[in-house]
């Protein structure tokens, strides 16, 4: 992870304002130690008022909060993935709100494996509980990294799945990762971890349990992911704002249906009747999804063609990516990143897609 400096200087910029304030800052700033040194004219154009008090006075905790975070990190398999690093989710960063900031615990190179979430009901049926184990076995055993949120039910039933067969998961939380919730499934946590996965929080450390907090970590699970897969969900249910999140990442979405009888299946149901594909086996939700290659190929290719911007394309990767989003990742100031980006566009490396979202180009 970055020096003490600039762990300070994200912490604090990210328990001042939120993070749509926050990325307007770096878009500014191009790093956040710049930020806290922008002219009061940039700060006024970037934060509203009530932000801007909070941005001028560094929330109390602060002071406890980065000994805290650097005493954490220094633990084996702990780290810190921000916004500006190369190495950072691309399917994650081309959503609308990707979090500034990805506390990790365990192996982080598990972002870039190829994923599907699976997520569902705390209270699900015995069914219900055994399809998400069979579904996370046979999709783990293929080659995809199952993640889901760690919580009761489904979510458990998801990771238990993928750890059975020997697989890969990943659990998103909505607190710090020096807790785990809920405390039931502290051993299937550190089942987790000792089986080679990962647990990713957006949040500090000593961040506590919210409704809130919830909610948005649905968004990194449905972000991280190629697809994702609903067992069983009533009509109100965060699982069918996963669902909803995913499609408006352009993901794939499955629902397993149930009984007409069961409040349990009535999620899943009503996503059938919106467009998901209704899947009865792990081989429906695998003929919609890329075959498993190497994606790794083009970067090997790219790696061993020497180039003038090459670490501007090694940050883009090959994802839709917005001017900010490349900004906070490679710190270049707003007038060089445009010339070079439209030098790359001139020869065609780097297409200008609608959104003002940039794309290189696959070569060969």
């Amino acid at each position: 992870m970055q020096d003490a400096v600039e762990l300070a200087a994200w912490l604090r910029l990210t328990e001042s304002v939120d993070p749509s304030a926050a990325r307007r800052l770096l878009a500014l700033a191009g790093s956040p130690q710049a930020v806290f040194d922008l002219p009061p004219t940039a700060l006024d154009q970037a934060l509203p008022g009530q932000q801007r008090e909070a941005f001028n006075r560094p929330p109390e905790h602060l002071e406890d909060l980065i000994p805290k975070a650097e005493a954490w990190l220094a633990e084996p398999g702990h780290d810190l993935l921000v916004l500006s690093d190369a190495d950072y989710p691309q399917r994650l960063l081309a959503t609308a709100d990707p979090p500034l900031l990805l506390w990790l615990q365990g192996r982080r190179e598990l972002l870039a494996t190829p994923s599907i979430a699976i997520v569902g009901s705390r209270n699900p049926t015995a069914q219900g509980g055994e399809n998400a184990r069979a579904f996370a076995r046979s999709l783990a055993h293929a080659g995809y990294t199952i993640v889901s949120g760690l919580a009761l039910g489904i979510d458990a039933a998801a990771h238990e799945g993928a750890l059975d067969s020997g697989g890969l998961t990943i659990a998103v939380v909505g607190t710090g990762l020096d807790q785990v919730y809920p405390r039931r499934n502290a051993d299937l946590a550190a089942r987790l971890l000792a089986g080679g996965g990962l647990i990713v929080s957006e949040h500090s450390l000593s961040t506590s349990i919210t409704r809130a907090n919830f909610l948005r970590r649905n968004r990194i699970i449905a972000g991280l992911t190629q697809g994702c897969l609903v067992v069983e969900a009533a009509m109100q249910s965060g699982s069918l704002i996963t669902a909803r999140l995913a499609v408006e990442a352009g993901r794939e979405v499955f629902a397993i249906p149930g009984s007409i009888h069961s409040p349990q299946a009535r999620g899943c149901h009503a996503l059938i009747r919106q467009g998901a594909k209704l899947v009865e086996s792990a081989e429906d939700v695998l003929e919609e999804l890329p075959p498993l290659g190497a994606p790794a190929a083009a970067d090997i290719e790219a790696a061993e063609t020497p180039h003038p911007q090459q670490s501007l394309l090694d940050a883009m990767g090959f994802d839709p990516v917005s001017l900010d989003a490349l900004m906070a990742r490679c710190g270049w100031p707003a007038a060089e990143l445009k010339a070079a980006l439209l030098e790359l566009e001139l020869h065609g490396e780097v297409a200008r897609l609608a959104s003002q979202l940039f794309q290189r180009r696959k070569q060969g």
